[in-house]
């Protein structure tokens, strides 16, 4: 989910404009990444148990503004969700998660005032939220503007948030989260991200929460980048409820350091 993920929930590719000189090429609008974290959290939350996980996605960015993507994380929560229901519950063993997403970027003041519109959808292959009424399948629409180095970002679901709601509950249709950020160059490759967030899961008051992220990353130039974030959340460790929280009652959104490496292509 970007979700923001430690980084945002997907990198989406632009193009570099080139000057118009004999023999230059233009950057080619077709991009790849694959990474690893030593934990995947999206919106604050760990997707993986608090452990690592590989990542990868390609992108797609035409110099009119419209772009399509796909990215992908190993994950554990779905199988996790159905032990903390209770023993006979099986809502699957979906060890992926699946982001496909498209919009489309472009200027409101030229260098200035830019905006990014479009949707995602999440899939888990496989899961069997089915089974209890529920589909953890989600699709968002979001829109963000970004003025200098700063962004807004709210995405709103059009379907169940998540697993969230089902056969004999409310769903959650209409969740939203408003994600507030900074992309901050400090110069020699390094650039830090300060970022909150909040989301609002329709119905389900006690499964909003509040997330925020520091992140600094390092360019090490040929594709190749660092991360470390310091990552938490206002969630508690409630067992029982719907507070996020792992098969052994560890809080998955306590406060830890998120180390990571992504090389793109």
């Amino acid at each position: 989910m970007k979700k923001s993920r430690i980084t945002l929930l997907a990198a989406l590719a632009t193009v570099t404009a080139l000057p118009a000189v004999t023999h230059a090429e233009d950057a080619s609008p077709l991009s790849f990444n694959i990474g690893a974290v030593t934990d995947y959290r999206y919106r604050g939350i760990s997707q993986s148990r608090l452990k690592p996980a590989l990542q990868g996605g390609a992108d797609y960015a035409a110099s009119s503004g419209l772009y399509i993507g796909t990215w992908a994380s190993t994950i554990s929560w779905i199988k996790d969700a159905g032990k903390l229901s209770s023993p006979t519950v099986d809502t699957g063993n979906t060890p992926l998660e699946i982001d496909l997403y498209g919009g489309y970027k472009g200027d409101i003041i030229k260098d200035s005032l830019t905006y990014d519109v479009g949707g995602l959808y999440y899939l888990y292959v496989g899961n069997h939220y089915d089974r209890v009424g529920a589909d953890a399948n989600t699709f968002e629409l979001y829109g963000a503007l970004t003025y200098g180095v700063f962004t807004a970002k709210y995405s709103f679901a059009t379907t169940n948030l998540f697993g969230f709601g089902g056969s004999g509950v409310p769903d959650s249709k209409g969740s939203g989260y408003l994600d507030l950020s900074a992309n901050v160059d400090l110069g020699g490759g390094f650039t830090l991200t300060p970022h909150v967030g909040h989301q609002q899961v329709k119905n389900y008051s006690v499964a909003s929460y509040t997330d925020y992220s520091l992140t600094l990353a390092k360019d090490l130039g040929n594709g190749v980048s660092l991360t470390g974030a310091l990552v938490g959340t206002s969630t508690k460790s409630v067992a029982g409820s719907y507070a996020y929280v792992s098969p052994d009652g560890k809080n998955l959104g306590k406060s830890t350091v998120v180390l990571g490496a992504k090389y793109t292509f």
